[in-house]
């Protein structure tokens, strides 16, 4: 049964999509498209033996009706799910999938959600091979993300590896999938639009210039699939199915630039630095998606009041003179940082975002001659605090931090964090260079702020 897709999603622009994609070349999104999964890995690896991973979940959600089709279209296939009940993207795992691959000797087919998908790809990329993804949840964008989110040593990382040679989901598995996985998609789906605001300070500042065939691929099209919070709170086939391309769509945009920066900024360091202290609410980690959420709410909640400013006003020789050295910033990210499991991250990440005086005298001075200007963009680009809120309430994601165990008062401690987590230039870094980082964040966090403590 062919897909209606609600925000007009064409075939022709899904193939467009695919001929821009550097790892992905094959997208199957169908009703009973299980069926075909036998047909595309033929197609992709030719005569190779194929390993289903899955869990206990997904092995019943799709796993086991894959490994059917697959056995009785002369695939030889082995299966293998993971023991535990409850478990996460970190490296165990992924030295348990490697081993299981390279001793089957055969092509992963990822049957699961965000974790088993960036399980496999990371232990493919380790042995040299592509995989093909059945994915059960339109739960996350790193399906065809290029990059594998794993914990390492205490820390969450990106890992460079690439992205499966085929994706094959089943619109009705994907539409049957927990509503939190669902809405966690949704939240994280919806951080591409802060994100991508801060993609536009980077561009402008000239350190990771804005790639256009990235941007169009999923910019274009990302307000219409954010449209209808309603038709994927009541499971809506097509809704759902219209998130679920958004999330490859994203993916595909990673690959295109090679980075995670078209997805993913200080939205998503929120979340990071949440999994790197372990937090937990009711004994229970947290998706990555809910957390997202609240990391994008305080962003879309930063540029509401960024926007309220007249930046033609600022004084930039002020601001310039006031400007610490790279020694004095690294002095106080390794202050900031001392107790964190990895004490010199803040440290590594300034050394490369750093500017010297008269480097911040040329990105305030573009700011504060076209901030008219820039200003009509970055508020035609992010949806304001009130809007995104009231579309993680009607989907179902949280929409204040206590909804994952976090007080407004920690939420707010959590902001240095984020400015100095990653090497990306972020909002927190321009109010850092205009001195007016303070003005910022009280304005979020007390008196009638977003999330007055």
């Amino acid at each position: 049964m062919e897909l209606r897709f609600k925000v007009m999603i064409s075939q022709q622009y899904l193939n467009k999509a695919l001929a821009l994609a550097t790892d992905t070349k094959v997208f199957v999104m169908a009703d009973g498209a299980l069926a075909r999964v036998p047909e595309v890995f033929k197609d992709c690896f030719k005569d190779q033996k194929a390993i289903i991973i899955a869990d206990c979940n997904t092995w019943k959600a799709a796993g086991e009706e894959v490994f059917a089709n697959m056995t009785e279209a002369g695939i030889d296939t082995a299966s293998f799910l993971i023991p535990d009940e409850h478990f996460h993207a970190e490296w165990p795992y992924v030295e348990m999938v490697e081993a299981q691959i390279k001793f089957s000797g055969a092509i992963a087919v990822a049957v699961g959600s965000g974790v088993i998908n960036d399980l496999c790809k990371l232990s493919s990329h380790h042995l040299g091979q592509s995989y093909l993804c059945v994915p059960t949840a339109a739960s996350v964008d790193g399906y065809s993300s290029f990059g594998a989110s794993i914990s390492y040593q205490g820390l969450k990382q990106t890992f460079e590896c690439p992205a499966p040679l085929a994706i094959v989901a089943d619109a009705s598995v994907i539409a049957a999938a927990p509503k939190e996985m669902t809405a966690a998609g949704f939240a994280d789906l919806a951080a591409k639009i802060p994100c991508g605001a801060e993609w536009m300070i980077a561009d402008l500042f000239g350190t990771e210039p804005i790639v256009p065939e990235a941007w169009h691929v999923l910019q274009d099209v990302l307000d219409g699939i954010l449209s209808d919070p309603e038709g994927v709170a009541a499971g809506d086939r097509d809704a759902i199915s219209d998130l679920f391309i958004g999330l490859t769509l994203s993916g595909i945009a990673m690959q295109i630039a090679r980075s995670s920066r078209p997805a993913s900024c200080t939205d998503h360091l929120f979340s990071h630095y949440l999994d790197m202290t372990g937090h937990r609410y009711k004994g229970e980690l947290q998706s990555h998606g809910f957390q997202v959420a609240i990391g994008t709410l305080t962003m879309c909640a930063f540029f509401d009041e960024f926007l309220k400013m007249d930046l033609t006003r600022l004084d930039v020789d002020k601001c310039v003179a006031a400007w610490p050295t790279l020694e004095q910033e690294r002095e106080r990210a390794l202050e900031l940082f001392k107790d964190f499991v990895s004490p010199k991250l803040g440290y590594d990440s300034i050394g490369v975002k750093y500017a010297d005086a008269e480097g911040v005298r040329v990105q305030l001075t573009k700011v504060k001659e076209q901030w008219p200007e820039l200003k009509k963009q970055y508020r035609a680009q992010v949806f304001t605090f009130e809007k995104m809120q009231r579309l993680f309430k009607i989907v179902g994601a949280p929409s204040d931090p206590s909804e994952i165990g976090v007080t407004r008062e920690q939420l707010k401690s959590l902001v240095p964090f984020t400015q100095l987590m990653r090497y990306r230039i972020n909002l927190l870094d321009l109010a850092k260079r205009g001195m007016f980082y303070d003005e910022l964040v009280e304005a979020v966090f007390s008196g009638n702020g977003a999330w007055s403590c």
